[in-house]
Formats: C-alpha cells, structure tokens, sequence
C-alpha cells in the first residue's frame, strides 16, 4: 500500500515538472500596434450645443383686466416703440372714471359744507357764544372731508390710469415674433400679467446661449471665435464671438452647466429664435509643434514586457529635476507680470484685438484685479440694451494655451524587444493628437499605442478559422 501511494505521488511530481518544463518556462509572446511622433498643427476646441436668441426680447402684457377688443399687430409684425398694438374693452373702465369722478364731486360738496360749519363754530367760540367742544367737533369733521376729497382726487387718476392701460403700446421696437391672445378672450392680471405679444428688439443681432459644462467652462473665456451649425442651412456655418460667460451655474442631470453667450451677426435676417446650433469655440492653437497619439499616452503595457531598469533611470531623472525634459519648472507667474501682493499671479492685459466690437473701448484703462478678474466699468454713455450699468463688471482672466501645459509617458520598443518609457511635457490637445513640447522625441519616431498577448495555439497556423487566439490586450 505504501509503495502504490509514492508511485502516485513521484507521478503526479513528474507531471507537474514536465508541463512546467514545456510550458511555464516561455514567456508569452506579445503583438504591438504603433503610430509615429508627426509634426504639424493641434487645434483645440470645446463642443457644445445652444438656443438662438433675440438679443433684447420683450413680453408684452397688461396691467388691467378685461375683454380683448382690437389688435393691431399679429406674427412677424414690425412695430415701432409707443405705436398702439391691442386695446381691451373699455366699458367697465370707463364707468370707473364717471364713479371716480361722481365721487369726487360729492367731496367737493361735502368738504365745503363742513369747512363752513367750522368757520361758523369759530366765530360763536370768539364771541363765547358756544362751546369749544362743538368747535372741535366741527374743526374735525373739516379735516376729514378734506381727506376725503383727496382720496377722491387720487381715485378718479387712478381710475383714468388704468383706462390708459386699456390701449396696449410697444415698449420697443422690434419685430413681433408671438401672439399668445385673439380678439374676444378675456385676461386676468389679478396676481400675474398675462402676456399678449413678445416682441423681439433687433433681429439681425442675435446671440446664442450655449450650456457648457464645468470641466469645459474652464477654457472658454471672452473674445474666442465660435463657429456654429443649424439644422435649416447644413450647408452654411456661421460665426460669432464669445461675449459673457455667466456666473449662474444651471444643473441639468446632476451636471454643473454654466451658460456662455455668444454674440451673432444676422444681418441677412436667415437665423431665427429658437434655433438649435452646434457650437464649436476655438479655444487654443498650435502651429507646426510635435504630435502625439492621445492611445501612445494613455497605454499602460504589462510589467514582463517593460525595461525595468530604464523606467526606474526615468523615473528617478524626473524626481531629481521636477521636469520631463531635466529643467526646472516655470513657476505659474513667470509667463507675465508679477504682481507683487497677488501670490505670483500674472496680471496681463486681455488681447483687444479679438473682443467683441465695441468691447475694446469699454475695456482700455479699466483696472485690472488678479484675484477677481477685470473690473470694468460701462460708461453712462455706453450701455447696451436699454441697461445703464453703474457697477463693476466681473470678467474672468483670459484663458491661455499654457494652461494645457502637463506631463505625459509614452512608450518606445528598444533593441531587446522591451518597452522603454519616454517622459514627455504636452501642450494643447485636440482629443486625437497631443503636443509635445519637449525635444524627447524626434519626428517619425515610432511609439506603442497598444499591446496584447498570443496564445500557445498560434503556433498552430490555421487552426481557427477566425484568426489567431488572442490572450489579453493592453
């Protein structure tokens, strides 16, 4: 029994050390896909979506209640400010100015009556002929009538006010792009104003406001270019420039959204309200600079296949000089003028040149807070839309293509057949190519983007009709 039970044992060794032999003694076999470092422009964008609007939209409403009897203007009517658009049936309200005006006739009477009653009381209480409380009783009832003829006064003005807020006006010139009533529908402005028209300022300016979310919002700043599309001219792209990026935050499904205004020209009149544009702001530029693969840089191969000793050589030079490229890094303010009390924050003048028109010169001179962004301040003389603004205006720092500044890793194959890593300092990105702003690399050096591991049956050529077995990719 004993010797049966080694027999079992010293086979069962046997086995295990001849499969190891066989099979754990090769390293697995890998297949690369590579891509080549390029030379050439990296353009990055923020994409987005947005509503066309008219740039000063107006709803039209009432102040009284009643019937809708005439209206005067309907869709696309061109008004100008002051012009009659509807009237509400002045019956009731005329009747209230005749009872207004009744009412105060009957002050009138009545004050005067009672203001001779006291004049008649004074003279007895002179001539100590009555007694001083009937003078006093009289002295009152004088000065109540002569509220009540006040109040009467203020009732009937009232009363023709609001006859006056029966003729409905245009509050602006503009073109009429709704009509919420008809002829003979009664309103209600109890608790709300209901609106009978809205009316849009100026057409042929419009702008867009575009929701970009908070890991965006970052790199939209005021004075970028914006390119968009709408669905009615596919063929056609228009333009704009962005021109507020609202502090306001808006969540939509759990996401932080802020909304950018970008201003239009719509002078041939095509775009109209409501209009869904997809919206592409130019936020950052590069002009024949070296190109990565965005795959070369987040690939992360196996360790067996990877030059241990040159990644910890890497390693420790990047720990040693706090940089990729073995120099010491820039600090955050060296790029403009430092500030003295602003913790190295640069204080640089926006570019002018690429702010809306009419911008430029309600922004040169103004001061500038490297905490805070620009504080501006609108001229009486200059404001825009109706709006006289008497405070600062908040204007986030411009945004600059060093802020893509970053450092990335990628990997070359060496002599052996090993991966060698290669630290890199990157700039702007356009989510395909990433510029590389270090002289690491060298054009049309080829780098790995991807790797996975062969199995034993692909020595065996043919034996699935699909291709060879692959093992796990990296």
């Amino acid at each position: 029994m004993k010797r049966k039970l080694i027999f079992a044992t010293g086979a069962v060794v046997i086995a295990i050390g001849g499969y190891l032999l066989v099979h754990g003694g090769k390293a697995p076999r890998y297949d690369y896909r590579f891509d080549s470092v390029s030379r050439g422009d990296v353009d990055a964008h923020v994409i987005t979506t947005g509503t066309l609007n008219a740039v000063v939209s107006v709803d039209v409403g009432t102040q009284v209640s009643g019937v809708i009897s005439n209206l005067y203007a309907d869709f696309n009517s061109v008004v100008k400010k002051g012009e009659v658009i509807a009237r509400i049936d002045t019956t009731l309200l005329a009747q209230a100015v005749e009872d207004a005006r009744a009412g105060l006739a009957a002050a009138r009477v009545k004050a005067a009556n009672d203001e001779k009653i006291y004049q008649r009381e004074k003279a007895l209480v002179e001539k100590q002929l009555d007694s001083q409380a009937n003078l006093d009783s009289a002295m009152t009832a004088a000065a109540t009538s002569r509220q009540a003829l006040l109040e009467a006064k203020s009732t009937l003005d009232q009363a023709k006010i609001n006859l006056g807020y029966a003729t409905i006006r245009a509050p602006v010139d503009g073109t009429v792009i709704n009509r919420a009533v008809n002829i003979g529908e009664t309103v209600a402005a109890s608790f709300a104003s209901p609106v009978l028209y809205t009316i849009a300022n100026d057409l042929s300016r419009m702008q867009v406001l575009a929701t970009v979310d908070e890991s965006d919002v970052g790199m939209i700043s005021t004075g970028q270019k914006a390119s968009f599309t709408v669905e009615a001219y596919p063929g056609r792209t228009f333009e704009g420039i962005v021109s507020q990026i609202r502090l306001a935050p808006v969540s939509i499904q759990n996401v932080v959204n802020y909304t950018v205004v970008i201003d239009v020209n719509n002078a041939d009149l095509k775009l109209m309200p409501g209009m869904t544009a997809d919206i592409t702001v130019d936020v950052a530029d590069a002009r024949n600079v070296l190109r990565v693969p965005n795959l070369a840089l987040r690939f992360r191969p196996p360790p067996e296949i990877v030059d241990s000793a040159a990644l910890r050589l890497a390693q420790a030079r990047l720990a040693g000089t706090g940089n990729a490229d073995g120099v010491a890094t820039e600090s955050p303010g060296s790029a403009g003028t430092v500030n003295p009390g602003g913790a190295g924050l640069a204080t640089a003048t926006p570019d002018s040149s690429r702010l809306p028109a009419g911008a430029a010169s309600r922004r040169r001179g103004s001061p500038i807070s490297p905490l805070f962004g620009h504080v501006v301040r609108l001229p009486v003389e200059e404001a825009e839309y109706g709006i006289t603004n008497l405070y600062p205006v908040f204007i986030r720092p411009a945004y600059r293509a060093r802020h893509h500044a970053g450092r990335g890793r990628v990997w070359i194959l060496d002599a052996r057949n090993e991966l060698t890593p290669v630290y890199v300092s990157t700039g702007v990105s356009d989510g395909r190519l990433t510029e590389v702003t270090s002289d690491s690399l060298k054009p049309g050096e080829r780098l790995v983007l991807g790797a996975w591991s062969k199995s034993e049956d692909n020595s065996s050529p043919g034996l699935l009709a699909g291709g060879p077995r692959y093992g796990r990719r990296f």
